[in-house]
């Protein structure tokens, strides 16, 4: 997709990269529930996966290791170069490209699974759309895209709790960081898990499933509908 002079900049926040990278580190069991994850959603070999938002790669390379053949998306050069030192370790085959939810390269139909987890939430909503619209026309007809990002699950309660007062609780309640709430609020483009499902639908998926297993998460499994599905 050719940018435009009115096209949202996937980069504006590629300068500081280098540190994300630096900070995101590899959990200790982030392979097993990489794993975990993929056997839920049935990868199956010659499986044609994308994981867009990729990070330091081990969700791609845990699909690679299954058999799939992984494209694994990133915007960040520096996560990338995480990603591709990941595979030479684990000796998975992937196939990485610079690229965000808004460039990716794609044929329309090709893929069986997407996957894209805490990578959405750097769009405005607008730009949210514009992005699920593209992961739909790539995914095959009755393949699914599996969704993880940063939403907010309850309102503030206006004269009842400031917005101030909403983070405090989330907080205390929920053990997060108080930098990380308040660079969400603050910094980022979070959405309402409600607000979330209503563009997920519109764009034309199926929500499987939507589990809000914290106040800033969401995990969503959407299925885009084959022909005779459609009303």
């Amino acid at each position: 997709m050719l940018a435009r002079d009115w096209y949202y900049t996937q980069r504006r926040r590629v300068g500081i990269d280098t540190a994300v990278a630096s900070i995101y580190g590899r959990h200790d069991d982030s392979d097993l529930r990489a794993r975990q994850t993929l056997k839920m959603l049935g990868v199956e070999p010659g499986w044609r996966v994308a994981d867009i938002g990729c990070g330091n790669g081990v969700l791609a390379c845990e699909a690679a290791l299954m058999g799939a053949d992984v494209d694994a998306i990133d915007i960040s050069p520096a996560m990338l170069t995480l990603a591709n030192i990941y595979a030479r370790d684990r000796k998975a085959r992937i196939r990485t490209q610079p690229a965000g939810l808004l460039s990716f390269a794609y044929q329309a139909n090709s893929y069986d699974l997407i996957v894209s987890e805490f990578t959405l939430h750097h769009l405005p909503d607008f730009w949210k759309a514009v992005a699920l619209s593209r992961i739909f026309n790539a995914l095959k007809p009755g393949s699914e895209f599996y969704l993880r990002d940063i939403v907010f699950v309850s309102m503030p309660d206006g004269v009842e709790r400031d917005v101030e007062g909403w983070a405090d609780f989330s907080i205390k309640n929920h053990d997060f960081e108080r930098e990380g709430v308040m660079m969400h609020m603050r910094d980022e483009y979070s959405t309402f898990g409600w607000v979330m499902e209503g563009m997920l639908t519109e764009v034309g998926f199926i929500l499987v499933s939507a589990d809000y297993h914290a106040p800033l998460h969401g995990t969503y499994l959407l299925r885009k509908p084959k022909p005779e599905q459609k009303s």
